[in-house]
């Protein structure tokens, strides 16, 4: 007896199956049925929202353009030369446990896009001391097609983090790469939260789905059971729903998305942040309606492998009790 060969059709149902499982069948469903309806679409719903990521001929113009201006070979090493930046978020009411824990957030690695940098990433995270990992999605370098190659990017990526690693998906990333990325070891939050222990005492880490092109994001469900008085950090990946995230009650927001601009005019004002947030919100530390935030511009890069005025990042956040 011969073993029945796995169809696609077969794969997808298992996928499915599997998904639904993880995450609810409407869930899995809508971000499915989205994927689908969307896929390789330069146009977003409505004609809303471009996506430049879509457009074929977008990597060949700008890059004629950088080439024109003498600007590619310099954007090309920028975006390979990685800066840890230090940010420090100060929580009055932080258990005592927590005081001076260290976050690694990681985020828009687009890890298929270009091989050099990822190394890069690898590199600059190897000798750093942390005690958890955060990831805030964007780890694929299209928004659409195949993942196989992101997976195993992402796989490289796992070996070089120490410890946990939790993670969001961003709109590049298909939710077929969820079971993937779990099974590698990244605790995907899929509008849920977890709990940190440490001596007794904890910290609760929340994440959503994708708010900026799917809107799958579900913050009631993320949050509806972390303690009022409890200490929350929300993952997300775009800062787009810094407000209904503040008026939720989390403490601390990191998100991505932004990229900071990545091709940014001298002084580093960004041409677009692609992101529906005002742009102080657009890198860096920033406060809204009591609640801290940090938007990284990212490890990566998107369309072409070039950053001008934007140095890329690996940042970390200590967690302290005392005074700004």
């Amino acid at each position: 007896m011969t073993a029945r060969a796995h169809t696609p059709e077969s794969q997808d149902e298992l996928l499915e199956y599997r998904l639904s499982l993880r995450l609810g069948p409407v869930h899995a469903r809508q971000r499915l049925g989205i994927e689908r309806e969307a896929e390789a679409k330069v146009f977003g719903p409505n004609h809303k929202t471009f996506h430049l990521e879509n457009w074929a001929l977008a990597p060949g113009f700008i890059r004629f353009c950088l080439q024109m201006s003498g600007l590619l070979r310099r954007g090309q090493n920028n975006s390979r030369h990685l800066t840890t930046t230090n940010n420090s978020f100060h929580v009055p009411d932080l258990p005592a446990s927590f005081e001076g824990f260290r976050i690694l957030h990681l985020t828009d690695l687009h890890v298929d896009m270009d091989e050099a940098n990822l190394q890069s990433v690898i590199d600059q995270i190897t000798p750093l001391e942390y005690d958890l990992c955060v990831l805030t999605g964007d780890y694929r370098r299209l928004t659409w097609g195949p993942v196989d190659e992101a997976l195993d990017g992402m796989a490289k990526l796992r070996d070089a983090i120490r410890g946990d690693a939790y993670a969001v998906l961003g709109n590049h990333d298909s939710i077929r790469m969820v079971p993937g990325l779990e099974d590698m070891g990244y605790r995907l939050l899929m509008n849920e939260h977890s709990e940190i222990h440490r001596n007794g005492e904890i910290l609760y880490l929340a994440g959503v789905d994708d708010a900026h092109f799917y809107k799958v994001h579900n913050l009631h469900r993320a949050g509806d059971n972390i303690p009022l008085a409890g200490i929350s950090i929300l993952l997300s990946h775009t800062p787009e729903i810094y407000r209904e995230a503040a008026h939720a009650g989390y403490d601390i927001f990191l998100c991505g998305h932004t990229h900071g601009g990545q091709i940014c005019l001298p002084g580093g004002f960004p041409v677009t942040l692609d992101s529906d947030c005002p742009r102080a919100l657009g890198r860096g530390h920033w406060r809204m309606n009591g609640m801290q935030g940090y938007t990284s511009p990212g490890s990566g890069t998107s369309v072409i492998n070039v950053r001008l005025n934007c140095p890329p990042e690996v940042t970390i956040h200590t967690l302290t009790r005392g005074p700004k």
